[in-house]
């Protein structure tokens, strides 16, 4: 019955690996998946741990984090169901040099990598799945660091708010964010403090760009977030 179930959710939330595995490498992948769940703000995994697991955001939000200067932390990715992350570092043979959380209640995959890695050295096409996520993901970082070096609060924070809108949509209402981010998250998000984060959000509401409600936040022209966001 629990090997049912697992087969489920990797036919349902796992199918793009799925549908590249033999027979027997899906054996593989059902008698190793674990299933976990993670309350809101629960680590994952920390800087400095050794990677252990490729994980699969199956629902729920997670962000991966990396503490800077003065312990100000830097939001560097926001993970939306379904994606894989916390293999980077085992295919660097290093530590992880970030965290992860829960955003809010998640459930994860979990795949030992030593799996992984005999299940990449038999096919081809995995090896090129994960080449191909490495590839975009290096260069989203790539331009995250321009971004939030050359570009002025109001286009950064303006980014943020795409960024967010772009992995997880809208409420039924077509307007408000499906996730609800305090002004610090914002700020970690964006490379600013959390005041300018807040003086930052009043004028957009002020613009009648936005509507703000406590985390909440409804985009009402979305069109001109996303000119500041490309031009500011």
């Amino acid at each position: 019955m629990i090997k049912a179930a697992l087969e489920k959710v990797i036919n349902e939330d796992m199918a793009e690996i799925w549908s590249i595995l033999s027979p027997d490498e899906k054996r593989i992948v059902t008698d190793n998946l674990q299933i976990h769940s993670f309350k809101k703000n629960q680590l994952i995994y920390a800087e400095g741990e050794e990677p252990e697991f490729l994980w699969c955001l199956l629902n729920g939000k997670v962000k991966k984090i990396k503490e800077g200067v003065g312990g100000r932390v830097q939001i560097l990715r926001l993970i939306r169901p379904v994606q894989y992350f916390g293999y980077r570092a085992y295919f660097a043979g290093e530590p992880y040099v970030s965290s992860a959380t829960a955003f809010e209640p998640s459930t994860l995959g979990a795949i030992p990598l030593s799996v992984v890695r005999d299940l990449i050295q038999g096919n081809i096409k995995l090896a090129w799945f994960f080449i191909h996520e490495l590839s975009r993901n290096l260069g989203g970082s790539d331009t995250k660091i321009v971004n939030l070096t050359q570009k002025h609060i109001r286009g950064r924070l303006a980014e943020a708010l795409i960024v967010l809108l772009d992995n997880y949509g809208y409420e039924d209402d077509n307007c408000t964010l499906r996730i609800y981010m305090g002004r610090e998250d914002l700020a970690n998000l964006s490379n600013m403090t959390t005041s300018n984060a807040i003086r930052t959000l009043s004028t957009f509401v002020n613009e009648k760009i936005l509507l703000v409600d406590g985390r909440r936040i409804k985009i009402i022209n979305e069109s001109q977030l996303r000119k500041i966001s490309k031009f500011g």
